[in-house]
């Protein structure tokens, strides 16, 4: 069993990290590839997550063409293509342009935004962010100053459920029951209400304040920033919004305990067209399996590797919901996979210290309370929010503790042992209250 709760904080990236300041911005992206030990590495900002059928099938053909055949999504429902050579960088970027899928060469990695992903479907929310998240991306993509926003600053769109709320993005769009829109600037609890029309702009501007609090620093995201600087930042945003002429309120809004991830299975709301939303273990799709999400309207991945067909008509829900469980979907609460992830791992990645993907599938059991995310190494690529098990592999051994927020237990550490590590991993998702 693990050790209580403690005060020891979870550990830091190190230094030299591909996404370290002092080492440049090196996070790639669909123009910039990242060498990999099994090729070269795209990653696609997709805004919110949201997918055209013709955007589907260009990813997919990306994928076959030029990859290794499969799609990858992020924690941050993007798309990874891997196993790229390294002289397709023209091809690839011309067949997503071709898409819609890079709107601008400059702005391409910038286009960090999450968005609650049922939003508008289910009834839920208390606004719809479809608006938000166009007028958002054009924002980013207009504006000369948001190029030099790190491949790291995320954007969060929040309906008003706290799924994305919970996120720790940089700055957060959050609906209100008023119709309004609170801005919130990092994880403080201090937020701005603006005009639900104004809140793609109160969002900008609350950028380029970032940038300016950043030059001094050469932070890249709000919570790189000295505290006295976080705790200046709403005050700095509430003064630029006048001269935008953009009213705002200054409230307390308390993050929401824990996100409210989409459950899987059809989704039920007012429209006349169905929903259906699936997990994906371990956010890794076949060229089949790809091909089965562009049978509908408009696709919408979610930051927890996930994903929503909208547009599905009714007679056909049922009938795809099956077919999508036999293709290796989750497609129900019940699935062992619910609540597992892992980072690339051996042999992608020369970091990582085991083949994380196939230790998490053969530790895979009955779905455990909390999350459990497998690591290759100390960076944690990809590692959820809030609570969760961490399962790190280091040289002597899986060192496994839970981890709540920032804060972590004293870790135990399990040889390398498949039937050891499962008891132990089982035992620490299901034991925690």
């Amino acid at each position: 069993m693990l050790a209580a709760m403690s005060a020891s904080p979870l550990t830091p990236r190190p230094p030299g990290d591909a996404c370290a300041r002092s080492s440049g911005d090196a996070c790639p992206g669909a123009l910039r590839l990242h060498r990999a030990d099994d090729g070269a590495l795209a990653r696609i900002r997709i805004p919110g997550g949201v997918l055209t059928p013709r955007q589907v099938i260009a990813l997919g053909q990306a994928a076959e063409r030029l990859g290794d055949g499969e799609l990858h999504l992020t924690s941050r429902g993007n798309v990874q293509v891997r196993g790229l050579a390294e002289d397709c960088g023209a091809e690839l970027a011309e067949l997503l342009s071709g898409a819609g899928l890079l709107p601008s060469e400059r702005h391409e990695r910038v286009r960090n935004v999450v968005a609650s992903p049922l939003s508008g479907l289910d009834g839920v929310g208390a606004v719809d962010v479809g608006p938000w998240l166009t007028g958002l991306d054009r924002l980013l993509c207009g504006s000369d100053r948001a190029t030099a926003l790190s491949g790291r600053f995320l954007f969060a769109l929040d309906d008003g459920r706290g799924d994305v709320d919970s996120l720790g993005a940089d700055l957060t769009l959050v609906g209100h029951a008023s119709g309004d829109a609170l801005l919130r600037i990092g994880n403080g609890e201090s937020v701005l209400r603006v005009p639900a029309a104004d809140g793609p702009r109160a969002a900008l501007l609350a950028a380029e304040a970032f940038l300016d609090a950043a030059r001094e620093t050469g932070a890249w995201r709000t919570k790189d920033l000295p505290a006295e600087a976080v705790t200046a930042l709403p005050d700095d945003v509430a003064r630029r919004l006048g001269p935008a002429c953009i009213t705002c309120v200054t409230e307390v809004l308390p993050h929401p305990p824990e996100a409210r991830t989409p459950a899987p299975g059809r989704v039920t709301g007012p429209g006349h067209e169905a929903a259906l939303s699936v997990g994906v273990p371990l956010g890794r799709l076949g060229p089949g399996q790809w091909r089965l999400l562009s049978g509908a309207g408009e696709l919408r991945l979610t930051p927890w590797r996930g994903a929503v067909l909208t547009g599905v008509p009714p007679a056909r829900a049922d009938g795809l919901l099956a077919e999508l469980s036999a293709a290796g979907f989750v497609t129900g609460t019940g699935s062992p996979w619910t609540g597992v992830g892992a980072c690339i791992g051996s042999p992608g990645c020369a970091k990582s210290l085991a083949d994380v993907r196939a230790e998490a599938g053969a530790a895979v059991g009955p779905a455990g309370r909390l999350p459990v995310y497998w690591s290759g190494c100390e960076r944690r690529c990809g590692h959820p929010h809030g609570e969760w098990i961490d399962v790190v592999a280091t040289p002597a051994g899986h060192r496994i503790s839970h981890v709540r927020g920032d804060r972590s237990t004293e870790a135990a550490t399990v040889r390398d042992d498949p039937a050891a590590l499962a008891a132990a991993v089982a035992a620490a998702r299901g034991t925690h209250t």
